[in-house]
């Protein structure tokens, strides 16, 4: 997973506020020129965030060009790839069957996708999600990988899981951290067999809808999906071109998805006042796990789906993604109910720190912090 074209001479920006908690004129004049130093610094052609205060959505925007080409601005409703962002949203819809009773997480996944060969050791949802499973991930990061840049088209999630299946385990199942992307898929299929819908049904039924989060859904390249943002990477310093072609529908659950930045800041709105999952399946989904922890995790790790750390003395909770076309990041503190999300149509950009520094503005927090 991977996680900077001269700045443009101006910056495009549409930002809605809501009546909810409204950010005061000062906090948006520094969100505003955090954002301009970001696209400054690291070139991005196009940025669109929101943020989320005291539960509530309250300030969405866009910056510079969502396509370069055509002078397309960037919106607060322009759609980018959510790359492994997407890997909480699955999280999420996940945690909604077993909270249901239609998904035993320390059941075998089999029970759910018998598609997925037995292996020497059972492996159950939970692993899946924590990514404790043993299941391989891509076989390298280079964009030379053809697993890392495919352009194949795949119908099913049991199409897919053929991709890496067979593999052996990278190791015995709950006994180590191996992030994997292609464990997500499995957690596709499993949802599809919880659920018996596929799993852009059913996501759009359980997580989508209630949250209202109206434009959310799986980034087919070959349908036409409104507003969707053209995807850049550096070379040659600070040239940018036109990203690398990649279908991502053999990783739909843990990098396939697109949305835009208000739509993400819903999802933070609905977890955050419990209208998606009750508060002790929430609580359960953000625990880190302690399979393999290291002794830098005290401050920082893995819970189901969902990553966490320790920002300005508050637990943090959220999840980075890097792909072709994007870098992106979805972030909350729970305990001050608060949230900020970071869509960015340039590949191998630092978004979380741009992230923290939004977040920390909205709350009132100074730099030092």
């Amino acid at each position: 997973m991977r996680f900077r074209l001269c700045a443009f001479s101006f910056v495009c920006m549409v930002g809605t506020g809501y009546s909810q908690s409204k950010l005061d004129p000062a906090s948006i004049s520094q969100i505003n020129n955090k954002v301009t130093e970001f696209m400054a610094k690291t070139g991005a052609p196009g940025v669109s965030v929101a943020i989320v205060k005291d539960g509530a959505l309250v300030w969405t925007s866009g910056y510079g060009l969502a396509d370069v080409e055509n002078k397309v601005p960037a919106t607060d409703e322009t759609m980018y790839r959510l790359a492994s962002v997407s890997k909480a949203v699955s999280a999420t819809g996940a945690m909604w069957l077993a909270e249901h009773g239609k998904l035993e997480l320390d059941a075998p996944v089999q029970k759910y996708c018998p598609a997925f060969p037995v292996k020497p050791f059972p492996i159950t949802t939970r692993e899946v999600l924590a990514h404790t499973a043993g299941i391989r991930h891509y076989k390298s990061e280079s964009l030379e990988d053809p697993e890392v840049s495919s352009t194949k088209h795949f119908e099913s999630m049991e199409e897919a899981i053929k991709l890496f299946g067979n593999d052996p385990l990278v190791d015995k199942p709950g006994k180590r951290f191996h992030y994997s992307t292609f464990g997500y898929t499995l957690l596709g299929c499993v949802m599809e067999g919880a659920s018996g819908q596929k799993y852009a049904d059913f996501m759009k039924q359980a997580i989508f809808v209630p949250a209202g989060m109206l434009h959310t859904q799986v980034d087919d390249v070959h349908r036409i999906i409104p507003h969707r943002a053209q995807g850049y990477r550096k070379i040659k310093g600070e040239e940018i071109a036109n990203s690398d072609l990649a279908d991502t529908s053999y990783k739909i659950p843990g990098g396939g998805l697109i949305s835009d930045a208000e739509d993400m800041a819903r999802l933070e709105v609905a977890l955050l006042n419990d209208k998606l999952l009750k508060p002790t399946t929430r609580q359960q989904m953000w625990t880190k796990q302690t399979a393999g922890a290291t002794p830098q995790d005290s401050t920082r790790g893995y819970a189901l789906g969902w990553g966490f750390s320790t920002w300005f003395g508050f637990g943090t909770i959220g999840h980075g993604g890097g792909q072709q076309r994007v870098s992106t990041v979805i972030i909350m503190q729970p305990e001050r109910r608060a949230g900020a999300v970071v869509l960015c149509n340039m590949e191998d950009v630092d978004v979380f720190a741009l992230a923290a520094d939004l977040l920390r503005v909205s709350m009132g927090l100074p730099s030092a912090q």
